[in-house]
């Protein structure tokens, strides 16, 4: 009975409790609170190592002399082509914003494509040369590759994976263990652009103008950004699954300091803002997939600010909070008419497929 025993304690246990989510949900992959889990608790403790614990973009890797990052992301959006872009030009511009993301500049992509049977050679096509535009435009050619094929029903038409790397110059140290008290938070520009684009799609919403995803390479931006403000940037995301409240808990989590944010300084278009009163949702928690948000020192804020207005891709961008020592690992949104609320972590899935 004791060998029994015994056998059962030393025996592999999963760090989730089963009781609570004995299969995965759609909310596993939401961004929120039951992805973190899936993070923290299945695969970092399982792979644990110091690259992987930094807990960023993709990770930072000594090589030669050189600081190499290096990142891969996976795209199951649906629909496959929405206003302004598809999978293809997406899955590009995923990869290439997270290694700037690492302060990078990115070198090569790799790319792995899981077809189904029945996908038209037409949309193969299409998505092909929509990769093909977006590596040039950001100047990240793809330069290696795989393909698998899946049997009808088991794949919903095509799966992207692109894993790319890139060079950290040197000088550049971009974490979010960096945040420090009294550094101002910049988003890149309008929030919910993405996710609102997908939706309208999805739910048939009609605007005045079409809305279309605001998916771009960010590579550019960030890098005349370093070139400005160097090493008075301490944090670059963007804020793709579950938004800018996502990720700035994320940050604020692992830098160990509070956010505070002013509402009345987000920036959210009139459409976006519609959409979203309409459907329920809070913007804040909206995907983006071509914004990023920079925490710098305040003595370099102005110069990080207009040097990202002057970038064809952040020229709406604005001061949104900044870092406190208060309320370490939260972030707070100070309303329009006052008072503070909490801004947690989701534990539901707000827009499935959206990246």
């Amino acid at each position: 009975m004791s060998d029994d025993l015994g056998g059962k304690l030393a025996a592999p246990t999963c760090p989730i409790p089963i009781s609570d989510y004995p299969t995965i949900l759609m909310a596993h992959g939401g961004g929120g609170r039951l992805t973190q889990m899936l993070i923290e608790k299945l695969f970092v403790s399982s792979f644990d190592n110091p690259a992987l614990a930094e807990l960023h973009d993709g990770a930072i890797l000594e090589a030669g002399g050189a600081r190499l990052a290096f990142s891969t992301d996976s795209f199951v959006i649906h629909p496959l082509f929405f206003p302004g872009g598809d999978i293809g030009s997406l899955a590009v511009h995923g990869t290439v914003n997270d290694l700037a993301m690492c302060g990078a500049r990115p070198l090569a992509l790799s790319s792995g494509l899981i077809l189904e049977e029945g996908l038209p050679i037409d949309d193969l096509w299409r998505i092909v040369r929509s990769m093909e535009a977006a590596a040039k435009a950001s100047g990240v050619p793809i330069v290696t590759g795989d393909t698998k094929v899946v049997d009808r029903g088991k794949g919903d038409g095509v799966f992207i994976n692109v894993s790319g790397v890139g060079l950290v110059p040197p000088g550049v140290s971009i974490s979010p263990r960096r945040a420090r008290p009294g550094d101002v938070v910049i988003v890149s520009g309008e929030i919910a652009v993405h996710g609102v684009a997908i939706l309208s799609v999805r739910e048939g919403l009609k605007f005045e103008t079409t809305l279309e995803t605001d998916s771009a390479p960010l590579n550019g931006l960030v890098e005349a950004l370093l070139a400005a403000a160097g090493e008075k940037v301490h944090v670059l995301r963007d804020p793709t699954r579950g938004g800018v409240a996502t990720t700035l808990n994320e940050i604020a989590a692992q830098g160990r300091v509070g956010i505070r944010l002013d509402e009345s300084a987000i920036p959210v278009g009139e459409e976006v803002r519609g959409a979203c009163e309409i459907l329920g949702l809070d913007p804040l928690y909206v995907a983006n997939e071509g914004k990023c948000l920079v925490i710098v020192d305040p003595s370099a804020a102005g110069l990080a600010l207009e040097t990202i207005r002057a970038h064809p891709f952040g020229r709406a961008a604005a001061v949104i909070g900044e870092v406190t020592a208060e309320h370490s690992g939260k972030v707070f949104l100070r309303g329009r008419i006052g008072g503070l609320r909490l801004l947690d972590l989701l534990t539901g899935e707000q827009l499935p497929r959206i990246c």
